[in-house]
């Protein structure tokens, strides 16, 4: 056999325009590969670093002290106990959601080489780094659930609701995570102008304040957001210590599917041009 039948034969696999159900088929013969990409970018977080996957944390902990000292104590808001707690059972859902959007922008970038010569779903890197997310989100609580019962707030049976609100809320990134892509791949300022918008996404969100605060009149501001609804089915599990209302459920679940079903039809759309800029 010759030299030149032993070389691996690479193509731009950019160019290759796929179908909705090859793109699935796709992913389901590099499940592997998906969960090789999931376990770099957990190990990658993590190396080298002394206290583990409480690195996590420190951002939160730190803006929790913070906020936990202006809102808590000098500026008090009524009806709310255990702030630390009614602040991060939000801003940890609310820290995987834009760290899991932010990251699939630069993950397609960044494999964009691989995907010029290897057949690689396209979809697989806003997936992986979405699983990834969703591993590092579930290791986040365990220091919230020692935070409560060092401030004696009690930790009930709800909280065994947290699967369904994570997959949910996954739902939601992943559909999002597959627009913000799309379209950071056509334009390289749409990263750089999204981790801005997020600033003012968080103050959209009632996650440092409650949303009895709210004059009437911006409160349909505040109920528009799909992210209001959507942080409340982790909130109220821990911090109330109830199952979220039916509405909030319903339209929750109705948000998640949409984002997921036109971030989908976007990002396969656009995919059939990345070879033009990857």
């Amino acid at each position: 056999m010759s030299e030149a039948a032993l070389q691996p034969v690479f193509v731009n696999d950019a160019k290759h325009r796929v179908k909705t159900l090859e793109e699935l088929r796709d992913l389901a013969a590099h499940a592997h590969l998906l969960q090789t990409l999931v376990q770099r970018d957990i190990t990658v977080r993590y190396k080298r670093s002394f206290i583990g996957f409480f690195w996590t944390m420190l951002n939160p902990l730190l803006l929790m002290i913070i906020l936990t000292i202006v809102f808590a104590h000098i500026f008090k808001f009524e009806g709310i106990q255990h702030y630390a707690v009614y602040f991060l059972s939000e801003y940890l859902v609310f820290g995987f959601f834009t760290q899991t959007t932010v990251q699939s922008m630069t993950s397609l970038a960044w494999n964009g080489g691989m995907m010029k010569k290897v057949r690689v779903p396209k979809s697989i890197f806003a997936i992986s780094t979405t699983l990834s997310g969703l591993v590092n989100l579930c290791l986040a609580y365990i220091p919230l659930f020692a935070i409560m019962i060092f401030q004696g707030a009690p930790i009930k049976a709800t909280v065994l609701f947290l699967p369904v609100a994570f997959l949910i809320i996954g739902a939601f990134t992943l559909g999002v995570s597959f627009f913000l892509s799309a379209l950071a791949v056509y334009f390289e300022d749409v990263s750089h102008m999204y981790q801005v918008a997020t600033l003012g996404l968080m103050y959209m969100t009632p996650i440092i304040f409650p949303i009895s605060i709210i004059p009437q009149k911006y409160l349909w501001v505040i109920r528009i957001n799909p992210l209001t609804h959507l942080f409340k089915l982790a909130r109220d599990p821990v911090y109330l210590g109830q199952l979220p209302a039916a509405h909030v459920l319903q339209a929750s679940i109705v948000s998640a599917l949409i984002a997921l079903v036109v971030g989908w039809f976007v990002f396969h759309r656009m995919s059939r041009n990345f070879y033009h800029y990857l």
